[in-house]
């Protein structure tokens, strides 16, 4: 086990026990976490997302920080009982691809309301991201569990101002090499790779963050193909950006335009645009054999995709979509300026009205090309790229598995997608992903079966936490106090909108 996973394990069986309520001592092997009440959730159906089964009329007997018993079960007489007929239970949801808005005040609750028990952090371009994870851990503030990225790793020119948003720039192997060492010292659970890294940077990187216990999750490099990422052991690629330009029956001709790319530091516009054309001809010379074999290396490599279909449907649709006016209540002025201006400086300016007609057919390309990587068996997650224009903290994670459904994914997938896989990637199957005896008691109680509608996903009436029960009255009050929260000034700690690709301060 590596120093990363294994301090992140300790800070979550620490931070279980404060959050459940008990008090802890730690022995060489463990932590062991004190019995307290049980509380059981009664006459529930329990849905196994692994299998699509239902199990009807259930009990959820939960002590702790734990699930201790599942099945039509004698409740103990010491038991607090929640009577949940006519709900459906389902694993805490996570959102592997967040980059968090506001104060601790915005983001943390409005995940947990929204069902999402755990969440990972795509860029810890904020040291307040760390200290969030620790105290969440610690039981000492209320959120999902968070595993956060380094500071994005880019090459030389960066896409992004280093004056404006944190991004390390690396150059070359030895300067990427001091990059992971850098990050990893800052307490980072990963290293964020992104599109400009050079190839001996990105060795550099890959080779180092082995060294020191760290994985790699991130872009594809615009200098590499994505088996190449794949099999030099990146966990996971974001987006689907350079995993289509793969696939191309030009791919030759593609990839030579994409090494052509120039850009000067800073200018995410003129790379972006610049990428708009390869990847049109890329969507338009689709090869279901170059597909085959590299979904076939994803998917014998285990390396995650994490669509980010919630980001591409605004950014290939800057001028047909915007944000949600029943959402906006829940984001402060700044925010939602600082959205308008991403989408009115870094996606819409100089556009023809043929780029403006090819962006939006990509977005459509882009739901055929994920329903083809579930049909391929490739390990997908579900991640929004919350921090992007008009993406909201919880909310968006909804928006995504409907994506997914409206892809091709079954509804059984995309639940998937959000629970089992992301456990699987963390290492934590163990602990999370089900609703079973000995796991965490991370829960999401729904009013409909998701199984039904994807849509029902949205119906929450009670969360679970670490054992820690939501309940509906306390969630309306944390959907409220967020309310109250963005209205009040910016916090110096707030966190500037913005995602993965990049995060301004203006």
């Amino acid at each position: 086990m590596n120093s990363s996973r294994r301090q992140f394990l300790a800070r979550t069986a620490a931070g279980a026990a404060v959050l459940a309520g008990g008090s802890f001592t730690t022995t060489t092997a463990s932590a062991v976490v004190k019995p307290r009440k049980i509380t059981a959730l009664t006459n529930v159906t329990v849905i196994d997302v692994a299998t699509g089964r239902r199990d009807r009329n259930q009990t959820v007997l939960i002590s702790g920080e734990r699930i201790v018993a599942v099945g039509r079960l004698p409740i103990p007489d010491n038991a607090t009982t929640i009577d949940l007929t006519g709900k459906y239970v389902i694993p805490g949801l996570a959102d592997m691809h967040v980059h968090s808005l506001g104060d601790e005040h915005v983001s943390p609750p409005l995940y947990l309301a929204n069902g999402l028990t755990t969440v990972r952090e795509m860029a810890g371009t904020d040291p307040i991201l760390y200290k969030w994870r620790d105290r969440i851990a610690a039981g000492t503030l209320l959120g999902p569990r968070m595993v956060v990225g380094s500071k994005i790793i880019d090459g030389d020119p960066t896409l992004w101002d280093p004056n404006l948003t944190p991004v390390i720039v690396a150059g070359d192997e030895q300067s990427a090499r001091a990059a992971v060492r850098r990050v990893h010292a800052e307490g980072a659970d990963f290293v964020k790779a992104y599109s400009r890294l050079s190839r001996a940077a990105y060795a550099g990187l890959i080779d180092e963050a082995r060294k020191v216990g760290l994985t790699v999750h991130g872009h594809g490099p615009d200098q590499l193909t994505t088996k190449e990422v794949s099999n030099a052991g990146q966990r996971s690629i974001e987006h689907i950006h350079s995993i289509g330009l793969a696939v191309s029956t030009r791919e030759a001709e593609v990839r030579r335009m994409v090494l052509a790319i120039t850009v000067q530091k800073g200018d995410y516009n003129s790379w972006f645009r610049q990428m708009h054309p390869i990847e049109w001809i890329a969507a338009n010379t689709y090869s279901p054999a170059r597909a085959a074999d590299v979904f076939g290396t994803l998917r014998r490599n285990r390396t995650r995709v994490t669509p980010t279909l919630t980001m591409h449907n605004v950014l290939d649709q800057p001028d047909y979509t915007q944000l949600d006016p029943a959402l906006a209540k829940y984001m402060n002025s700044d925010e939602i300026d600082v959205y308008n201006y991403a989408i009115q400086t870094l996606y819409t300016p100089n556009r023809t009205a043929e780029e403006i007609s090819h962006q939006r057919q990509m977005w459509a390309w882009r739901q055929r090309f994920v329903g083809e990587l579930f049909a391929h068996d490739v390990p997908i997650m579900a991640g929004t790229d919350t921090g992007t224009p008009y993406s909201v903290p919880g909310f968006a994670l909804h928006d995504e598995l409907e994506h997914l459904v409206g892809a091709g994914a079954t509804t059984r997938q995309a639940l998937y997608a959000a629970t089992v896989e992301p456990a699987k990637f963390l290492g934590l199957s163990k602990d999370l992903g089900s609703v079973e005896p000995r796991k965490i008691a991370d829960l999401v109680v729904l009013d409909a079966d998701p199984l039904t509608d994807i849509r029902n996903s949205r119906k929450i009436h009670t969360v679970v936490t670490r054992g820690r029960v939501i309940s509906p009255a306390q969630r309306r009050q944390m959907l409220a106090d967020v309310e109250e929260a963005v209205k009040a000034p910016p916090a110096a700690t707030a966190l500037a909108a913005g995602g993965c690709c990049g995060r301004s301060n203006h």
